[in-house]
Order: C-alpha cells, then structure tokens, then sequence
C-alpha cells in the first residue's frame, strides 16, 4: 500500500480511491481492483474522468489500451480486441446501422445497442479521485467478466495502459 493509499480519507464509505487526480491526468488511465471485487478503468480525456469496467462486455477484452473516438458526437472507447464501441458516459454499445439496404449509396448512421457496460461514478475531492461502483441490480453484460474465471493474471501484472496524446 503506497503512502498516498495510506493517507488517503474517503469522504463516503462507498467512495473508493483510485489516486490523485493529477497522477491519473498525466498516465491518462488508470486500472485498480475497487472494493476487492470489480476490476475498474478510469480514464482521463479531455478535462473530463470516467470510470467503467476494465474488460469490455462483448468477449472480456482488456479496454486499457482501446482507442478513445467520437462517433455522432459521443465519446466512446474502442475495444482493441474486436472494435466494439462503447460510450464512456453511459456503458451503450454503438453499432453502424444502415438506414435503408435497397438505396444507394447506403447512408447509415451509430445507434445504440443499449447500456452493455456498467459504469461507474467518479468524484474528485481535493485532488484525490473516488470511485462510487455502480450497484444497479439490473444485470449487465460487463458483470459476466467479473468473476475470478476471467481474471487470469493479476490486474497489477497486466501491461500499463499506453500514454495518451
């Protein structure tokens, strides 16, 4: 336990530290094991914090080194496993839909698939950065990754995240 976890003081019992704010702005994520039981990624970009489970729901792909883009003017990561899309604001799976198959040429456009990904709540106190961990009762598919199954390699040996840009 570093001493920054030591003098750490959360403000709620349901806050989790995850570490100074200023740390996670400069290695832009953040991968931490919150309340012993949720492998969580939090990540900076462009001002903002969010936090989301580390394995996408779609296969258990590691999201750490996903790829952040906007499409239709929201904020998504990119699994780097098979590219599947997900809001970093509120856990939906994107998809490209086509508007109409018979008209050329195709328009389409992102649709959602639904909320896929569970999401969790992030709170800057005095530069230190908390997670509050979703506790929706309603299962989503995320939560399948989330069992000692698919957690093959401690989430401290996994490779850090790359620097963001």
């Amino acid at each position: 336990m570093s001493s920054t976890e030591e003098n750490s003081y959360s403000p709620c019992p349901d806050m989790h530290f995850i570490g100074k704010k200023a740390d996670i702005v400069q290695a832009g994520r953040v991968m931490k094991r919150v309340d012993g039981s949720r492998d969580v990624l939090v990540v900076y970009h462009k001002g903002e914090l969010y936090a989301l489970d580390l394995r996408c729901y779609h296969a258990g792909g590691l999201l750490q080194n996903g790829d952040i883009e906007e499409f239709n003017g929201r904020l998504c990561i990119v699994c780097p496993w098979h590219k599947y899309k997900i809001t970093l604001a509120e856990g939906e799976g994107l998809y490209q839909a086509v508007d109409n198959p018979m008209t050329r040429p195709l328009k389409t456009q992102w649709r959602s698939k639904g909320v896929k990904q569970r999401i969790h709540k992030v709170t800057e106190v005095s530069g230190d950065v908390y997670v509050t961990l979703n506790d929706s009762r309603e299962a989503i598919e995320s939560d399948v990754y989330q069992t000692e199954k698919y957690r093959t390699v401690s989430i401290d040996a996994l490779p850090k995240p790359k620097q963001q840009a």
